[in-house]
């Protein structure tokens, strides 16, 4: 159950079983402690793969971890409950890896906007350069008609599945 925790509002894994009963042991995203963890990791990369984001969660412990954009968010977080969810590009700036863009676009977690604290407090942490917000922002809600999670496009609060109304506050984990 989602709930708020001193790190942060909790997010479950509310999509697919499958992905869920698929996660492996030890198969978890890469944790990044430091600029220098980031700069190893991303040393490992194709160019192609730099120029996508990654996807990304920031763990209970309050810690960033990473994997290639076509991973699930579900097994990049060894399947555990995450603070943050989504994904997240880098470029060099003055010799130094910083976000270029970051969402909690994550349809796995859907994580709530204020999801942002937790991901700005793991890039903190690290001492990796952020921007003041996520760049791409994504509100989620659970149609309480016929229970579909949807993205809510440009204000309009209407499930793309039955029609019926949204409901104005996050509601993905009720």
């Amino acid at each position: 159950m989602a709930g708020v925790s001193a790190g942060g509002r909790r997010h479950r894994y509310v999509g697919p079983a499958e992905l869920l009963t698929a996660v492996r042991p030890g198969a978890e995203g890469r944790v990044v402690r430091s600029a220098g963890d980031l700069n190893a990791w991303l040393a490992g990369r194709e160019k192609a793969e730099l120029a996508e984001p990654f996807t990304f969660v920031v763990d209970l412990d309050g810690l960033l971890r990473l994997a290639p954009r076509r991973s699930e968010h579900v097994a990049c977080a060894g399947g555990a409950e995450v603070l943050g969810a989504g994904e997240m590009g880098f470029e060099q700036a003055a010799g130094l890896w910083v976000v270029r863009e970051v969402s909690n676009q994550s349809t796995g977690y859907c994580p709530h906007l204020d999801s942002w604290l937790a991901v700005a407090r793991a890039l903190d942490l690290a001492g990796i350069g952020r921007p003041p917000g996520f760049t791409h922002a994504v509100m989620f809600r659970r149609c309480e008609t016929c229970r579909e999670i949807n993205i809510v496009r440009e204000g309009d609060f209407v499930c793309v599945f039955c029609g019926s109304d949204l409901p104005v506050d996050w509601n993905v984990a009720a």
